[in-house]
């Protein structure tokens, strides 16, 4: 049995998961007092465990609708756990040290490189300074956009407060909304403002801030890394990609696409490419699409985001190296090459990991959901691979979930956000180095 008892001897990961989870308690506990309802009434434990975890997990999956149950409180409770979530409860914690003029530890460090997914320690501080930096100050600009277009439409204090609200949410991944009766931005399908904002707040916090850092300092070094070119290609490709199937596949659909403009077709198709990397917002009724492009958008929400972001998923980067395997394999050669780079087998095994763990988890909780559940088979497996990829976007099916499917929601949204190979590594037991190896075997495959 591991040893539980001394925090400050745990490994990075396990310390991350406990950090996660008791966000997640504190931040359900907030929302139960009456003072964080519009009516003065007690949420339930169960339901405000599920909110608390969608927040922290930035996922968006909701069972009250955000913008008419909840008070200013409540929000704002919401709005806080987004943001500590999306950056990270150890990037906050740096930054409060930062701006306390304290040490940050050796121990610190490796559960920041474990937080950020990076393989090394080395610059790990001055990476978590530009987090902080370019975070807030995309959340800034999202915030005046957005106020300055919802000024039309609604008094302006109030338009600030959705500004700021919406920015932190979209940039965050995390997909909540302030307009009520579970509509979420669907009134706003065919605005140009309202799409670019949002897709570019939603892309930028998808990327991953190593890519961020990567295009600021392009001008100087003139040169990207492996890493942010295998990123920035794949997450154009699906872009590009998604839009022109959920295009094809809604276009004569009268109850999504159908009955829009030409104009209003496009945008919507682009942004709900988009969203479904783990940004949870929706301009169109999910419930209202084709299975095609409901299972279509499953795929994309599997894929998520990219590494050391504010999504989820299994990563741009493990599904480009499973996809390379793949074409490395059909060529009959030995090596995945990516820009005239060679990946390593580490780095082939932990994708691959990666995907089986991730693929396993997705299974398990759609059988689960599928006993527990009184729903169709690909709404359930819509949902449950919403809430792993940390995405939030829904059917409809998420209020009317039993307690036992919110719990098996709560605990998925919470593996996908720290990730099943970290949550493996922090309930596992300690590894020990091999002392030998075994003679090379062979067993026939395919």
């Amino acid at each position: 049995m591991p040893n539980y008892i001394n925090i400050l001897k745990w490994p990075p990961p396990r310390i991350l998961v406990f950090g996660f989870a008791l966000i997640i308690v504190l931040g359900g506990f907030l929302l139960t007092l009456p003072i964080a309802s519009n009516d003065g009434s007690r949420l339930s434990f169960i339901d405000a465990l599920f909110t608390a975890t969608s927040a922290t997990c930035v996922t968006g999956l909701i069972v009250v609708d955000t913008g008419t149950y909840f008070s200013v409180f409540g929000k704002v409770i919401i709005m806080a756990l987004i943001q500590i979530g999306g950056l990270g409860f150890m990037t906050m914690a740096t930054l409060i040290a930062l701006m306390l003029r304290k040490r940050i530890s050796l121990k610190e460090r490796l559960i920041l490189q474990e937080a950020m997914n990076q393989s090394s320690m080395e610059g790990i501080v001055r990476l978590i300074r530009k987090v902080i930096l370019y975070s807030l100050s995309i959340e800034l600009a999202g915030a005046i956009l957005y106020t300055l277009r919802f000024s039309f439409d609604m008094p302006f204090r109030r338009a600030v407060w959705f500004g700021i609200f919406h920015a932190i949410s979209f940039f965050n991944n995390a997909g909540f909304d302030l307009f009520g009766h579970f509509r979420s931005f669907t009134m706003y399908v065919g605005d140009p403002l309202v799409n670019i904002v949002s897709m570019l707040l939603i892309i930028l916090g998808g990327l991953g801030f190593i890519v961020m850092a990567d295009l600021l300092e392009f001008r100087k070094n003139k040169r990207l890394s492996l890493h942010s070119k295998v990123v920035l290609s794949m997450t154009g490709i699906l872009i590009a990609v998604g839009a022109i199937v959920i295009f094809i596949f809604e276009f004569t659909n009268s109850k999504t696409l159908g009955s829009l403009d030409w104009g209003s077709k496009i945008w919507a198709s682009f942004f709900q490419s988009v969203t479904p990397r783990t940004a949870g917002a929706n301009t169109l009724d999910y419930s209202q699409m084709r299975q095609a492009t409901v299972f279509f958008t499953i795929i994309l929400m599997f894929i998520g985001a990219s590494p050391g972001s504010t999504g989820g998923g299994i990563k741009t980067t493990t599904f480009t190296t499973m996809i390379g395997a793949v074409i490395a394999m059909i060529r009959g050669r030995e090596d995945i090459v990516l820009f005239k780079y060679r990946l390593g087998k580490d780095r082939i095994f932990k994708a691959l990991t990666i995907t089986m763990l991730s693929l396993a988890l997705v299974i398990f909780v759609t059988m689960i959901l599928s006993t527990t559940e009184d729903q169709q088979f690909l709404r359930i497996l819509f949902e449950t691979t919403s809430a792993f990829g940390t995405v939030g976007l829904s059917t409809g099916i998420t209020p009317e979930l039993s307690h036992v499917g919110k719990i098996v929601i709560i605990l998925t949204m919470f593996a996908g956000r720290l990730g099943p190979l970290t949550l493996a590594y922090a309930l596992g037991p300690k590894t020990e180095k091999e002392l030998y190896r075994y003679p090379e075997g062979k067993i026939t495959i395919g």
